[in-house]
């Protein structure tokens, strides 16, 4: 497994720091989003996954920095539940599994097509990276608030049971809810 440096390294490598995002960059962002789980107390795997949850693409972010079938390589670099929950996080069909994740505790994979249900820990690390990407974003896009601000309220809300404590608190306090 890399060090946190080597992580750094290799997503400057895949071109993190040319790829525009709100704030600056997507390399800026990816810290940023580490660095506020960290800050929160949420554990290295989840941190590490912070780092590099855009590997894969997302939902709201479809361009890939590494190809699916390279998981090996995001897995020696970050470890095998890292690399799990940045594959989770990108599979994630949004639309489709966030409005009754907390009710059902299920993910469609928009990648294959199919519903996975994670385990507890994997939902609660799920449920604190969506947030404090989301939170990071309305930070440096104030319009995101505007437009979607009593959505992502109200989808946290019903999170709050799930998701950590700390990450909920941060999210009233950037949402103001």
């Amino acid at each position: 497994m890399g060090t946190d440096d080597d992580v750094r390294v290799w997503l400057r490598r895949q071109g993190a720091e040319q790829i525009a995002h709100p704030g600056g960059n997507l390399y800026a962002h990816l810290c940023r989003v580490r660095e506020r789980l960290a800050l929160l107390g949420c554990g290295s795997d989840v941190q590490a996954a912070g780092l590099t949850h855009a590997a894969y693409g997302t939902d709201g972010f479809d361009l890939a920095l590494l190809d699916r079938a390279d998981r090996g390589v995001l897995r020696d670099l970050v470890g095998v539940d890292a690399e799990e929950l940045v594959y989770l996080y990108g599979a994630c069909d949004r639309s489709r599994s966030w409005p009754e994740l907390a009710a059902t505790g299920d993910v469609f994979d928009r990648f294959v097509g199919q519903v996975r249900t994670p385990n507890p820990v994997q939902l609660r690390s799920l449920m604190d990276l969506s947030i404090v990407n989301e939170l990071d974003v309305i930070e440096q896009d104030p319009a995101v608030a505007d437009r979607h601000g009593d959505y992502f309220r109200n989808l946290f809300a019903a999170w709050a049971p799930f998701a950590s404590e700390q990450v909920i608190r941060a999210a009233r306090r950037v949402l103001r809810s």
